[in-house]
């Protein structure tokens, strides 16, 4: 990868799927949220921001990644909003996130679920790198 951080769709037979990378964990995860909620094409308001504050824990990374973006998800739909900066604090297995966003103008397309399909975190030559699949 020539960037230090990111995220592209990358094709899949039947769901939605995202490539993300980053120097470490962290960074992973903010990335994965700024491409799933890039792939539902969300559109914000711009005249009131808001925040959220989402705190989750697993047995190990790949789960603690999907309870993450799963609880971004449920957010999303509880209050119709969405997200744009996300301060992430990892302690172990335990994430405690601060979001920032706004209501939605528009949502494009919607995701059901995260799943697990292939998860893995991978170290790469410049950090961590995965591919997520999306139930649509």
């Amino acid at each position: 990868m020539t960037m230090r951080s990111g995220y592209k769709e990358i094709q899949h037979t039947a769901d939605w799927a995202l490539q993300v990378w980053a120097p470490d964990l962290t960074g992973l995860m903010q990335q994965a949220a700024l491409g799933m909620i890039a792939l539902m094409g969300a559109r914000l308001r711009h005249d009131r921001r808001l925040e959220r504050t989402i705190m989750v824990s697993a047995d190990d990374n790949e789960s603690l990644l999907v309870a993450f973006l799963n609880s971004i998800l449920y957010e999303m739909e509880l209050d119709s909003v969405g997200f744009d900066r996300f301060e992430l604090k990892l302690d172990g297995l335990k994430l405690h996130a601060r979001l920032a966003g706004a209501p939605l103008l528009e949502l494009q397309k919607s995701i059901k679920a995260v799943t697990f399909h292939n998860l893995e975190i991978r170290p790469v030559e410049a950090g961590l790198e995965t591919t997520i699949v999306f139930d649509v």
